[in-house]
This record gives C-alpha cells, structure tokens and sequence, in this order.
C-alpha cells in the first residue's frame, strides 16, 4: 500500500473534462470489444448515445458502420492500452484500469516517463 501511495502522489490531480462534467448522461452504452457487433450496421445509433463507452482496444476504425466512431471514455487494461496518438480520439477520457503488480508498474513507467 506504500508503494500505492508514493505512486499517487506522482499523478496530477485532474479533475473530469469539462465537457464530460456538464453532460447529463441520460443515455449511456458501454461498447465491449467481443465481436458480437460486426455486421449489425448499428453505429449509427450507438453514436446517439450521450455518453459511449469502450472497452479494451477493439478496433473502430475501418468497422465505424457497426460500432459507431463515438468514444467518451476508453477503459482498459495497460496491456490495451493505445500504441500511438492517433488512436485517442481528442475528446475522448483514456481510463487505464489497473489490477496486477505489473499494471502499476506500467503505470510508474508511463509518469516518469521510463522504459518498462
């Protein structure tokens, strides 16, 4: 639990966006990354959602027409975590969801900026 805490005290404090603190969310989905939506072409009304919740790193691109290219929060394991810039939407909240030793590990390395 020390090592918990000395590793808190290293984030910044941040509040949620301003965007996602003023939405009333009436309309919530939470998107998993199964597979169970290709083929359904129901992206179109998951993008009406209010707020859009991913899981994991399922892909959006090249597959917008069944899971909607709406993302609010991603939440997901470090080892899911995006490779590259261009796969965190601007708007979007990445929520890293940590639960094994090495999960903190990841996240240690990823604040001081070390090689893991």
């Amino acid at each position: 639990s020390d090592r918990l805490k000395d590793l808190l005290e290293l984030l910044p404090e941040h509040d949620l966006p301003e965007d996602l603190k003023s939405k009333h969310c009436k309309r919530c989905v939470v998107v998993g990354s199964g597979g169970v939506l290709h083929g359904s072409e129901l992206g179109h009304l998951l993008n009406q959602f209010d707020i859009v919740i991913r899981l994991n790193d399922a892909p959006v691109q090249g597959y917008t027409d069944h899971v909607g290219n709406k993302t609010t929060i991603r939440m997901t394991y470090p080892e899911g975590a995006p490779l590259s810039e261009q796969e965190y939407p601007p708007a979007s909240l990445f929520v890293a969801v940590l639960f094994k030793r090495v999960d903190f590990n990841w996240l240690q390395a990823m604040v001081k900026n070390e090689t893991l």
